[in-house]
């Protein structure tokens, strides 16, 4: 359970600095309140990851080599991917992830007008993170890690390393948006899912 709850919190943790969803939560905490804002970011990160978790648990029904091996290439075609990436970005920070997030939230109150209550306030917080996260790579991480361990210990460490994201966005996010270096993050990521990836292989039968 350790384990699990170590590999869900750094692959997180890292994965979501300066991601979408991190931009989208540091947003609405200044047009909004910094708690309402964690509450609602906090839920829908913790719905997906349990939803996540749901998903890597049925596909652990399947025979045990096949999940080993999904894995192994889920891992290291991510971790390729971003290492890549990585490699063709400035050192300079990027401002691409703060800019697309900025139009999110702009679209979603154009379509639905400010949000002026407190439960308003928590349910654009949690939809707008929700959708900018359905789909994400981090998403995919999770599932391959609850379908070959400890499904508790992966949620947990998931939450926390979500919780710590959102934390960090709503109270310090402007402050430190123009400084994180996307490119020294994604390097960082896909450093790590390549050792997930190895982790894996390992447990090859």
């Amino acid at each position: 359970m350790l384990t699990a709850f170590t590999a869900g919190l750094l692959l997180i943790t890292v994965s979501e600095l300066g991601d979408k969803t991190f931009f989208i939560a540091a947003l609405l905490a200044m047009r909004h309140s910094r708690r309402l804002t964690f509450v609602g970011v906090l839920a829908a990160l913790a719905a997906m990851t349990v939803i996540s978790v749901l998903f890597g648990q049925a596909a652990s029904l399947l025979p045990k080599v096949y999940v080993v091996y999904a894995e192994i290439a889920l891992f290291t075609l991510f971790g390729l991917k971003l290492l890549y990436d990585a490699s063709r970005m400035s050192s300079v920070p990027n401002p691409e992830e703060m800019e697309e997030a900025a139009e999110t939230v702009k679209a979603q109150e154009a379509k639905h007008g400010v949000a002026i209550n407190p439960l308003a306030v928590c349910l654009e917080a949690f939809s707008l993170t929700f959708v900018a996260e359905w789909g994400d790579r981090t998403q995919f991480a999770t599932i391959a890690l609850a379908a070959s361990n400890n499904p508790v210990g992966v949620t947990l460490g998931a939450v926390l390393g979500h919780g710590i994201c959102a934390a960090i966005a709503v109270l310090c996010g402007r402050a430190i948006a123009g400084r994180i270096s996307e490119r020294l993050l994604t390097f960082i990521g896909g450093g790590l899912f390549l050792l997930f990836g190895a982790i894996a292989t390992v447990k090859l039968p």
